[in-house]
């Protein structure tokens, strides 16, 4: 957490890059603890159709999300950046447990406070089912994905 939060607004090209990474690992780790330490205590979320407030519901949601989306890889990357506000475009794959594989595509919208945690989140998501066989992300799942060859395809 000490090194994300030394990542704070203003934004800087570099900056927002790492906040951005930092995040991803973040998540790829599937620690719900972990993830929700980098928003504020009061963080309003909205992902997808569904919307919470606080730390307590980032942890809950997430901890159900990773009950069922198995297997879970993420790759994010930067859309653009203000003095604190960051947009990422970002795609997950993981299968159910019934050995379903799916891809997600969404953008993200984060505001940050003056100590750098996320206090806003806005994600918008599709699903796709997908075969194994059209998976692209195949690092060991809970771990950061690798530096090289696996950021998002350029074309969707």
């Amino acid at each position: 957490m000490t090194a994300t939060l030394a990542l704070r607004p203003p934004f800087t090209l570099e900056s927002a890059r790492q906040k951005v990474r930092a995040a991803e690992d973040a998540w790829n780790s599937q620690d719900a603890h972990r993830v929700a330490q980098s928003y504020s205590p009061d963080s309003e979320w909205r992902n997808r159709n569904l919307f919470f407030h606080g730390r307590d519901q980032i942890v809950e949601f997430l901890t159900r999300k990773w009950q069922v989306e198995l297997e879970y890889r993420l790759a994010k990357s930067l859309w653009t950046f203000s003095d604190n506000r960051i947009a990422v475009r970002f795609q997950y794959e993981y299968r159910t447990a019934e050995h379903q594989w799916h891809r997600a595509y969404g953008n993200e919208l984060w505001e940050f406070d003056e100590q750098g945690l996320m206090r806003r989140r806005e994600a918008s998501i599709n699903d796709l089912l997908i075969d194994d066989s059209q998976r692209r992300f195949h690092w060991p799942s809970g771990s950061p994905r690798p530096e090289e060859g696996f950021g998002i395809p350029e074309v969707f």
